[in-house]
C-alpha cells in the first residue's frame, strides 16, 4: 500500500467526501496542505479563478471562496492605464499570505508588449506560486520568461505556466511542454484559438476537440498539468457543467473560470465522486490481498484487475486526500 494511500485513509472522517459541496464543513484544517502534495505528487486544480488584480474588491473577495488556485491577472482584464498599480496591487496581495494554501500564480502580459518585463520582475521577488505566460507561442517563449526569472533572481520552486491560445502553440505543445524545468504545466486559451482557427465555438467545442486532446498528450507525455479554458456564459449552468466533465473526461486536471459562481461546478466535476473512491478503495484492497496470496491479478465487480488498474486507483484515491486537506 503506498504512501498516498495510507495518507488519504487518515482522512476517513471527512463527510463522505462532502468537499465539494458548497455548505460542506471542513473538519480537517490543520492538516498540512504542503504535506499532502508532497505525498500525491500533485496540487489539486480543479477550479483556477482568473481575478483582475486592478480590482481590490476580487481580491478581496478571493480570501473567502472556494477555488483551488488563483490568477492574479495583469493582462486581459485589466486596462493599460491601470497595468502599474494592477502589478503593485497584485504583489501586495501575494505577500499578505491571506489567502491560505490556495496556489496563487500572476498571469503577466505578453511578452512583446511594454509591461511583460515589469511584470515578470516582480513577479520573481513577490514569493507568488507561479507566472502564467500568455500568448506563448513556442518554447523559446518559456525559455525567455524563465531566463528573465532568473535574472531577477526567482527562487526555483517558482513554476512557470504555458498559455495554448493560438494554432502555431498546438503545433509546438510538445516542444513547449519539455521547454524548461521550470514548466509545470499548460493552460488552454479557447476563446483566442477558435478566434485564430476562424472556427465556431459551441458549446460541445467540437471544431477544437483536436487542440484539446493535442494539448493533453503534450502536457501528460512531458508530465506536467493541463488546465481547460473558460467558460463565457455566465448564466449557462448547464453549458458550463458539461464543459466541465468534457474537460474531465479528456484529462484536463481542472479548469480555468472567470467568476466564482462557476467554482462549484468545476470543483464538483474535477473531483472523484463517491462511487470512484468506493471502487478504487475496493480495488487497492482486493489487490493487495490477492499479491499477499501470490496472485499477481483478480476481479473486482467481475472485471479484472491488475498492476495498471491499482496505480490509477491509488492516484485518484491520493487525488481525493489532496482534495480533502484545501
Amino acid at each position: 500500500m503506498t504512501t498516498a494511500l495510507k495518507n488519504f485513509t487518515a482522512l476517513d472522517r471527512l463527510q463522505a467526501f462532502g468537499y465539494h459541496h458548497s455548505d460542506c464543513s471542513f473538519a480537517r484544517r490543520d492538516l498540512s496542505m504542503s504535506a499532502s502534495i508532497m505525498a500525491t505528487g500533485a496540487r489539486p486544480r480543479r477550479s483556477v479563478l482568473y481575478m483582475p488584480a486592478s480590482n481590490s474588491k476580487a481580491l478581496e473577495k478571493a480570501k473567502t471562496l472556494r477555488a483551488d488556485s488563483y490568477i492574479f491577472d495583469l493582462e486581459d482584464a485589466v486596462a493599460p492605464d491601470a497595468k502599474a498599480d494592477a502589478r503593485a496591487a497584485a504583489v501586495t496581495a501575494v505577500q499578505s499570505k491571506a489567502y491560505g494554501v490556495r496556489e496563487i500564480l500572476i498571469r503577466t502580459n505578453a511578452l512583446d508588449t511594454a509591461w511583460a518585463r515589469d511584470d515578470i520582475f516582480a513577479a520573481a521577488r513577490s514569493g507568488v506560486d507561479g507566472v502564467v505566460i500568455p500568448k506563448t507561442q513556442n518554447a523559446a517563449d518559456v525559455q525567455r520568461v524563465d531566463a528573465m526569472l532568473h535574472d531577477a533572481g526567482a527562487p526555483a520552486s517558482l513554476a512557470l505556466f504555458a498559455m495554448i491560445e493560438s494554432p502555431q502553440a498546438v503545433l509546438d505543445a510538445a516542444a513547449i511542454a519539455r521547454a524548461c524545468p521550470r514548466l509545470a504545466g499548460l493552460i488552454v486559451g479557447t476563446n483566442d484559438l477558435a478566434k485564430d482557427l476562424h472556427c465556431a465555438h459551441p458549446a460541445d467545442r467540437w471544431p477544437m476537440m483536436h487542440a484539446l486532446q493535442h494539448c493533453v498528450l503534450a502536457a501528460r507525455a512531458a508530465g506536467i498539468a493541463i488546465l481547460d479554458g473558460v467558460h463565457l456564459d455566465l448564466n449557462d449552468e448547464p453549458g458550463l457543467e458539461h464543459a466541465c466533465r468534457q474537460g474531465r473526461d479528456l484529462g484536463f486536471d481542472g479548469k480555468t473560470l472567470i467568476h466564482p459562481k462557476q467554482i462549484e461546478a468545476a470543483n464538483i466535476a474535477f473531483a472523484p465522486s463517491a462511487s470512484e473512491i468506493d471502487r478504487a478503495r475496493r480495488i487497492v484492497a482486493a489487490h493487495t490481498e490477492a499479491m499477499a496470496k501470490g496472485q499477481g491479478v483478480t476481479l473486482v465487480d467481475g472485471r479484472l484487475v491488475e498492476g495498471l488498474h491499482v496505480l490509477e486507483a491509488e492516484r485518484l484515491l491520493a487525488h481525493a486526500a489532496a482534495i480533502a486537506a484545501l
